[in-house]
């Protein structure tokens, strides 16, 4: 059966240095997508590719 699911989120406030939201906003534009949406993507990609010894 299908079953709609939401994501819980939370707000939190983070510094990014400005180059980097410029290139991050820049590739949200490019893909269509919101600059929060890509921010956590690019998050998620990074925890789920860390080395396994950095897990630690």
């Amino acid at each position: 059966m299908f079953e709609i699911k939401k994501q819980q989120s939370s707000n939190k406030t983070i510094r990014i240095p400005d180059q980097l939201i410029i290139k991050l906003q820049a590739l949200a534009d490019k893909n269509d997508i919101s600059f929060n949406q890509l921010v956590v993507q690019c998050c998620e990609y990074a925890l789920d590719n860390m080395e396994e010894n950095q897990n630690k």
